[in-house]
């Protein structure tokens, strides 16, 4: 499921189309969350890749660590906490719909 996939598109006066923001869920911590400090190179999608096996889920990451957000790049040398529960994070995405 790609980040896009549920968000609204609206037409504006001129016919234009555009999309409405998405609002994510909060990810509560867990005690399986898997916690890493960030080297050089990270960046969200390539960690999602990484414990994800999809790198299109990189925006669970950043929304789990929202004091980096800004960048697909993080901060080097900071702690990001990794949600171990993805499947719990799409299932309350999608019963907020």
């Amino acid at each position: 499921m790609g980040r896009y996939s549920n968000t609204l598109i609206k037409k504006n006066t001129k016919g234009n189309n555009y999309y409405i923001s998405n609002r994510y869920v909060e990810i509560p911590r867990t005690n399986s969350d898997i916690y890493v400090i960030t080297a050089e190179k990270d960046r969200y999608d390539i960690l999602a890749n990484q414990y994800y096996n999809d790198p299109s889920f990189w925006w669970v990451i950043s929304s789990a660590n929202p004091e980096y957000i800004g960048s697909l790049f993080p901060p080097v040398g900071v702690q990001l906490r990794i949600p171990s529960n993805l499947a719990f994070v799409l299932n309350a995405l999608n019963v907020n719909e």
